[in-house]
Order: C-alpha cells, then sequence, then structure tokens
C-alpha cells in the first residue's frame, strides 16, 4: 500500500484503518436488516417498473450472499457490504450505532466494471491526477453525476477506508481509495450513485472497480 499512497498523495484516512484490527468473531454473524453469507435476498417486484428510465441500475431476481465486508467508518458508524453469488451485485447498509445498528441507507451496486492495474503510469491515468475521477462533475454515459466527497473547486483526493472481509474460503482485508458521486432521479429518497474505488488486497494486487447504485428503502428487500 505504501507506493499507491506516496503516488496518490493521498492523507490518511478518515476511517478506521488500524493494521491490528482483522476481521474476527467480533463481528456479528448476523448484520443489519438479518443480512448475512449464506442467506437469501428477494427484491421488491415492483422496483423494476418503479425504476424505468429513471435509473440504469438493475434489479436482480433472488439473489444469496456470498461474502460479508465491514468498513469502520469511526464514531460508531459502518458500512455493510454483501457480495451475491452473482458477482454483478452488491449491497451497501450503512449503520450507526452497532454494525447491525440503526439503518441510515441501502443501496444496491452493480459492478460495472473490474481492471487489474498493473504499474503505476495506468494507475495515473484511470484514478489519478490523468483521470477525471475527483473532478466535482463525471459524465457517464451521457448523465452527470455531482462529487460527494470533497470540496475542492478542481480535483480532490480519493478517500481511504480499510475493509474487513469474511467468506466461507477465506479471511481477508482489502484497502479502498475511493471517490462517490450521485445525481437524483426525480423520485422520492432515490438517489443514482457512482462508486469508484483503487482497491489493494492482501498480497499487493491492484485494481480499479467502478459500480453504480440506486438508493434502497429496508421494505424494498426481504432477507430469505
Amino acid at each position: 500500500m505504501g507506493w499507491l499512497k506516496q503516488l496518490m498523495g493521498l492523507e490518511a484516512p478518515k476511517a478506521t484503518t488500524d493494521s491490528s484490527r482483522t476481521a474476527s468473531p467480533s463481528l456479528p454473524a448476523t448484520g443489519p436488516l438479518g443480512l448475512a453469507p449464506g442467506k437469501g435476498v428477494m427484491f421488491d417486484t415492483t422496483l423494476k417498473l418503479l425504476l424505468d428510465e429513471k435509473t440504469n441500475v438493475v434489479i436482480p431476481g433472488s439473489q444469496e450472499i456470498w461474502s460479508n465486508g465491514t468498513i469502520d467508518l469511526g464514531q460508531s458508524t459502518w458500512l455493510s457490504r454483501y457480495y451475491m453469488n452473482d458477482e454483478d451485485y452488491w449491497l451497501q447498509v450503512h449503520t450507526t450505532g452497532q454494525i447491525a445498528g440503526q439503518v441510515e441507507s441501502v443501496i444496491l451496486f452493480n459492478y460495472l466494471s473490474y481492471v487489474t492495474i498493473s504499474s503505476e503510469a495506468e494507475l495515473s491515468r484511470l484514478a489519478g491526477p490523468q483521470s477525471l475521477i475527483g473532478l466535482p462533475t463525471y459524465t457517464h454515459d451521457g448523465v452527470e453525476f455531482f462529487r460527494e466527497w470533497g470540496s475542492e473547486d478542481g480535483q480532490t483526493e480519493l478517500v481511504a477506508m480499510s475493509e474487513q472481509v469474511i467468506s466461507p474460503e477465506a479471511t481477508y482485508s482489502v484497502e479502498h481509495r475511493s471517490m462517490l458521486y450521485a445525481r437524483d432521479t426525480g423520485l422520492t429518497d432515490r438517489r443514482e450513485f457512482l462508486l469508484f474505488s483503487v482497491e489493494e488486497d492482501a498480497e499487493g494486487t491492484i485494481s480499479l472497480s467502478t459500480s453504480l447504485g440506486i438508493s434502497l428503502y429496508t421494505t424494498d428487500l426481504t432477507t430469505l
């Protein structure tokens, strides 16, 4: 992670990134909304009609959760991420208090792309100073999104956070350097999100993921 941080000129993260923290039995087996690896998730069948022409996010049929990532944002604030067996989809739940505490927001994400980065030059071009990521606005498929993080007039730094992941096969950590964009869809409390994340795993592999998300109500999904 050292060379990545130096290259990008990133400051210390706001999220908790204590190297001694690992995914452990202290993390709850069942998270917010009853979500957990091995459980199923069913989405309200009326969502597709409601969101038609409002977003390009695809609402899947019933899904099974493969793995769970937890991000400690500090001050009793958490992000729980649930990655589906169908790798095109993942769900993020923002909570306060306990990990399985008060639900503040739910976002369904579709992966748009996942690119392994092999050099500093490629990283700089795709997600660094030579890229458009971090500017106040970003246009994707002809749609303009507005930056959620950072107040600079120009390009701002990516935000650092550390994710602890538990899957049936392994327990591991992923370091993220991310930037979030959003736009209004015209529907009440439903926004569309564009998330870029430079990710580094325990083996030092660097990748750039791009995800498109939509706000959900807690009543839009059922845990099976």
